[in-house]
């Protein structure tokens, strides 16, 4: 069974086809970026075969799509003799409010809650739903399926997603936190407790997915119970644009003095905070240990910034478990940033974290344990992969489906 993953961003397609028949097969990957702007950028990979990169003029996602789908049955470059090898194509969402607790087959019902989201998302739930639309278009009768960013943060209990403002506002438009990356979050602890001989549900678990978008996970006994992101991805820890976690107060004051309207704030909060706000230099994390290797101030307190409230969430959620097994890092900064990972686990050592910097030193992008033998809480680095998750879960509700029909 072959499932092609999409991922639409606004102006962007990340795709992976992967043979599911036996053990998970990534046939071909890829990414087109700069979809209605000059200069379309496709980057696509073969299974053994060198990338190649190719540009023209896409206008909208159901082109973009359409090219995509035209190179995978490419007689150089592709993996398909034919588009009806595709069995079924799963979508990533990125919110899907309080209707959907789990991925789920898309019917036109599914279409509309999606479509009702968009307020919650204006910035991620349309193009996913334009992928929809075009895939529609394009295999018309081929499954698909639905995987969301908030699903697996719905076991959340209330005392942990309400916010402290009126709650009529909860009544009226559902604002509450919704948290995101718990397809990443759900991933990569499963795979650490397997590569333990853990059993998932049995265990408390802390999961950082680090990169430019960043959120911790609180996750007990197989749920979710608390994540630091919220009502939007704004939310949180620290990260490469974005302010996180800030006093709403700071807000209205810039607002006042720098003549700023709602527009004029977010651009503040999600394009120019976050370690570049910090830092002036970069909002690439390479970019700033190479700054404070030449004697940059700003961009040692931009990286010292984000390790410490890493570490707060760790052990904000370490008391909300009630006690951790496990922490995990993740994410391109998580999975390969060993300075960041040492930093957020220096003085841990009150809840049972012996971190070992010889194990730590040097692990990227690669499975490993980076704690102690003796340490009595586990820490590992831990490679995610998001398009697998969601190539599982389409072929498990695809042939649920099937066998239900």
């Amino acid at each position: 069974m072959k499932v092609l993953v999409l991922n639409c961003g606004s102006s962007s397609i990340k795709y992976q086809l992967l043979d599911m028949t036996n053990e998970p097969d990534l046939l071909a990957k890829g990414l087109l970026e700069r979809i209605g702007l000059k200069d379309s950028e496709l980057g696509h990979q073969a299974k053994g075969k060198e990338k190649v990169k190719w540009v023209k003029e896409i206008p909208d996602h159901t082109e973009g799509i359409d090219w995509i789908l035209q190179t995978l049955v490419d007689k150089d470059h592709g993996v398909l003799t034919s588009l009806n090898e595709i069995s079924a194509v799963g979508h990533r969402v990125a919110h899907g409010g309080e209707n959907f607790t789990q991925s789920a087959l898309i019917t036109e019902q599914t279409k509309k809650d999606i479509e009702a989201c968009i307020e919650l998302a204006p910035l991620h739930n349309p193009a996913n739903l334009k992928g929809i639309l075009a895939m529609e278009k394009l295999l018309p009768g081929v499954p698909m399926v639905a995987v969301f960013d908030t699903s697996f943060h719905q076991t959340m209990p209330p005392e942990a997603y309400m916010y402290a403002i009126p709650y009529e506002y909860y009544e009226k438009y559902k604002i509450r936190r919704y948290a995101f990356h718990g397809t990443s979050h759900k991933y990569v602890a499963q795979k650490a407790c397997k590569i333990l001989g853990w059993d998932f549900s049995n265990v408390n678990i802390i999961t950082c997915h680090l990169g430019n978008g960043a959120s911790v996970a609180a996750i007990k006994q197989g749920k979710s119970i608390d994540s630091s992101m919220g009502f939007t991805p704004v939310e949180g820890l620290m990260m490469g644009t974005g302010v996180g976690d800030i006093d709403a107060g700071v807000l209205l004051f810039l607002m006042d003095k720098e003549n700023l309207d709602c527009n004029g704030i977010n651009n503040v909060i999600n394009k120019k905070s976050g370690v570049l706000g910090i830092s002036g230099v970069s909002m690439d994390m390479r970019d700033l240990h190479n700054a404070m290797k030449e004697g940059n101030k700003r961009a040692e307190l931009a990286l010292k910034m984000y390790a410490y409230r890493v570490k707060k969430y760790i052990g904000a959620y370490a008391a909300a478990l009630g006690g951790v097994d496990l922490i995990i890092f993740t994410g391109g900064i998580g999975e390969n940033d060993f300075d960041i990972r040492q930093w957020s686990c220096e003085g841990l050592e009150y809840m049972g974290v012996k971190f070992d910097y010889n194990k730590n030193y040097g692990v990227k992008g690669k499975d490993a344990i980076i704690s102690a033998d003796d340490s009595k809480v586990t820490v590992m680095a831990v490679t995610t992969n998001e398009e697998l998750v969601i190539a599982n879960d389409t072929v498990s509700i695809v042939k649920s489906k099937s066998t239900v029909n």
